[in-house]
C-alpha cells in the first residue's frame, strides 16, 4: 500500500458522474445502525448461501472487520438482483441489473465498505447507487446513506428493492453525481463506483476533516484508492488494482 500527501486544488478536475457496475481484475472479474434483515436469518434459506460467500469469498479474501462481515451475512443480496437471477445472487461475480449495468461482486463491496471505515452515524455519500445493494450494506453498518444514481430507472428500481429489504432510511436521488450532494455535506465518508481519469475536486470538498473517499480512478489500468482529509490537504494510499466502468455525465464533458 503506498501513501502520499496531496494538497487540495480548490477548483474541479474532471471526475463524477458514474455508471453502476465494477468488475474486479484479481478476483474474477438498514436501516440505522441495526443489524438485521426484514425476516428471521433462521427462516431464510438464502442465509446459507450468503455465509458461505462470506467465508469463502470475503473473509478468506482478507476483509478482517466483524461488523463489515455481519453485514455482508445479514443483508439479502438475492434482493438487490433481477428475480430471474437470484439463484446466482452469491456467485463470486458481477451480475447484470437491467441497463447495461451490474451489482459488484460480493468481495468488491465488501472490501471497499471496510476500507471506508465507517463508524455508526456516520453520513455516508455512494456516487452511484445501481442495484442499491451497496447502500444497504452501509446502512446496515449504521451509516445515514446519500446515493446518487445518473440512470432513473435504476433509481427507481434500487428504491423499491431498499424498501422491500427494510432499509427504507436510504435516500436516493436521480442525477450526475460529479459535484456530490452539497446540501447534505460534509461527509464522513464517500464511495464511488465508477472510475474517473482523476479523483473528483467536488467530492473531496464535500469531505469532513478526517473523512475518506474510496474510489477506482485510471482509463485503462485502474487502481482503488483511499484518501483521507487531514488538516494539511490528502493523504493518498492506493489499495488494489481493479477495473470499473467509466464515470460518464459531466465527467465525461471537455475541459478548458
Amino acid at each position: 500500500m503506498r501513501r502520499t500527501a496531496v494538497r487540495p486544488t480548490g477548483r474541479a478536475r474532471p471526475a463524477a458522474a458514474f455508471i453502476i457496475g465494477a468488475l474486479f481484475l484479481t478476483f474474477c472479474g438498514g436501516r440505522g445502525g441495526a443489524m438485521t434483515e426484514p425476516q428471521d436469518p433462521g427462516s431464510d434459506p438464502s442465509s446459507t448461501a450468503r455465509r458461505r460467500m462470506v467465508s469463502e469469498q470475503i473473509e478468506g479474501r482478507g476483509v478482517r472487520d466483524p461488523r463489515v462481515l455481519e453485514a455482508m451475512r445479514r443483508v439479502p443480496r438475492h434482493l438487490f438482483v433481477p428475480p430471474g437471477l437470484r439463484a446466482r445472487a452469491h456467485e463470486d461475480n458481477p451480475l447484470p441489473i437491467g441497463e447495461g449495468q451490474t451489482i459488484s461482486q460480493p468481495y468488491i463491496v465488501a472490501f471497499m465498505t471496510e476500507a471506508a471505515r465507517l463508524r455508526p452515524g456516520d453520513r455516508v455519500l455512494e456516487v452511484g447507487t445501481g442495484s442499491g445493494y451497496q447502500a444497504a450494506v452501509l446502512s446496515a453498518l449504521g451509516a445515514r446513506v446519500f446515493s446518487i444514481e445518473i440512470l432513473p430507472g435504476l433509481a427507481e428500481s434500487a428504491r423499491r428493492s431498499l424498501e422491500a429489504a427494510g432499509f427504507e432510511d436510504v435516500a436516493v436521488r436521480t442525477g450526475d453525481g460529479f459535484r456530490g450532494w452539497p446540501e447534505e455535506a460534509p461527509f464522513d465518508a464517500i464511495l464511488v463506483t465508477a472510475a474517473p481519469d482523476e479523483v473528483p475536486a467536488p467530492l473531496l470538498e464535500q469531505l469532513k476533516q478526517g473523512g475518506r473517499i474510496v474510489i477506482p480512478v485510471g482509463t485503462g489500468s485502474q487502481e482503488l484508492i483511499r484518501m483521507t482529509r487531514t488538516e494539511h490537504g490528502f493523504e493518498r494510499e492506493e489499495l488494489l488494482p481493479v477495473r470499473f466502468v467509466p464515470m460518464t455525465g459531466e465527467a465525461r464533458q471537455p475541459r478548458h
